[in-house]
C-alpha cells in the first residue's frame, strides 16, 4: 500500500486560495442536494487536559471523494509552546478502500474555513465591500483575511486580538503578503464601525462586539464558536441579520451562536434563512437590498476537508509534492 504524505507546505503549494474557494463551492452544492454522508463528528472530551478530539468522515457522492480527519485541540498547548490545534487528514480511495494520502490538517482547516467564509462574502457581502475587521490574529484569522480579498476589492483591513502582540504580528505579516494596509484596531467597535465585511475567528464563550456599532449593510462570516457553549456574535445582532449556514442540522447541534438565543425563547430555528449550498445550487437568493445584514454561521464540516483535500491531492501528484512511502 503507497500513501502519499503532504506537508502543510506542500498543501499550500498545492492549494492556492482561489481553488479552495471553488472546491466549497462544490462541496456546500453536494450537501444541500443530498448527494453527501456526513455523520455529525464525533468529539473525545480530555477534561483532565482541557482538550477535545474530533473524528470527522465524509463521502461526497458526485465527487466520489472520502476522508476522515482528526483535529485536536488543547487550551493549554499555547503556553507550553504548542499550537491550539493538531490535525491530519487521511483521504481514502473509494475504489478499494485504501488510504492513499496523510496531510498535515491544521493548514487545510484554515485554508478550507477561510475558503468557505470566502464565498459565502462573495455570494452574500455587498458588490462594493472595501473594508474588513477580523477579531482573532491566528491561522484563522490569517485565511480569513486572504479569502475576502479574494472575492472583493479590500482596500483596508482592521484586526483586533485580546493579546496585542499578536495583532500587531499579523498586521506585519499581512500587510505585507496581501500588498493592503492593515492595522490594529485598539477596541472592538474601532474595528466594526468601519468594516463591510467582519470576520470571526476566536475561540470566545461570549459576544466579542457590542451589537450597536454594526452598520447596516454588513456581511459577517462567524466562524470560531463551535460549541453550544461558545458564541462571538450578540444575539441582538443574529435577530436583525439574514442568517445562512454551513448545515443546519450540525449548526443546531453545536453553534452557540444560533442555539443560546433559541434556549433563551428569543427566536426560533426557522430565523435560519438557509444553507449556503442552496445559495449555489440556485435553489435561494443571496443579499436582496444594499441594508440588508447577513450573517454566515458556519462550525465546521467534514466535507469541506474531503473536498478541499481531494483538490489538493491531485494538484500535488502533478507538481509532484510530497513524499510517498511503502506500508
Amino acid at each position: 500500500m503507497k500513501i502519499l504524505i503532504l506537508s502543510g507546505d506542500d498543501v499550500r503549494r498545492a492549494l492556492p486560495m482561489q481553488q479552495a474557494i471553488g472546491a466549497m463551492k462544490r462541496a456546500f452544492t453536494q450537501l444541500s442536494r443530498g448527494q453527501a454522508d456526513v455523520p455529525l463528528r464525533e468529539a473525545l472530551r480530555v477534561p483532565r487536559h482541557r482538550g477535545v478530539t474530533l473524528f470527522m468522515p465524509a463521502y461526497l457522492a458526485a465527487d466520489d471523494q472520502m476522508a476522515v480527519k482528526i483535529a485536536s485541540v488543547f487550551e493549554d498547548n499555547p503556553a507550553k509552546g504548542l499550537p491550539l490545534l493538531h490535525s491530519l487528514v487521511v483521504m481514502v480511495d473509494t475504489s478499494t478502500g485504501e488510504p492513499c494520502a496523510v496531510m498535515d490538517g491544521a493548514y487545510l482547516t484554515a485554508l478550507r474555513t477561510g475558503a468557505a467564509s470566502g464565498l459565502a462574502t462573495d455570494l452574500l457581502a455587498r458588490e462594493d465591500a472595501q473594508t474588513v475587521a477580523i477579531f482573532g490574529a491566528g491561522a484563522q484569522g490569517r485565511t480569513q483575511l486572504e479569502a475576502v480579498c479574494a472575492v472583493r476589492q479590500i482596500q483596508g483591513a482592521w484586526v483586533y486580538d485580546t493579546v496585542p502582540d499578536r495583532a500587531t504580528a499579523f498586521v506585519t505579516e499581512m500587510s505585507e503578503r496581501l500588498s493592503l494596509p492593515v492595522r490594529v484596531a485598539d477596541t472592538p467597535a474601532n474595528a466594526v464601525r468601519q468594516a463591510d465585511v467582519i470576520s470571526t475567528a476566536t475561540s470566545s464563550h461570549n459576544p466579542i462586539f457590542d451589537a450597536a456599532d454594526i452598520q447596516p449593510g454588513v456581511h459577517i462570516n462567524a466562524v470560531g464558536a463551535f460549541t453550544p457553549q461558545m458564541r462571538e456574535i450578540p444575539t441582538e445582532t443574529i435577530l436583525r441579520a439574514k442568517v445562512v449556514v454551513d448545515h443546519r442540522e450540525t449548526c443546531l447541534a453545536e453553534a452557540g451562536d444560533l442555539l443560546i438565543p433559541i434556549q433563551q425563547g428569543l427566536m426560533s430555528e426557522s430565523h435560519i434563512y438557509g444553507e449556503l449550498g442552496e445559495i449555489t445550487a440556485g435553489l435561494k437568493p443571496a443579499r436582496t437590498s444594499p441594508e440588508e445584514i447577513t450573517v454566515f454561521k458556519s462550525v465546521g464540516l467534514a466535507v469541506q476537508d474531503v473536498a478541499a483535500a481531494g483538490v489538493a491531492l491531485e494538484r500535488a501528484r502533478r507538481q509532484r509534492l510530497g513524499t510517498e512511502v511503502v506500508f
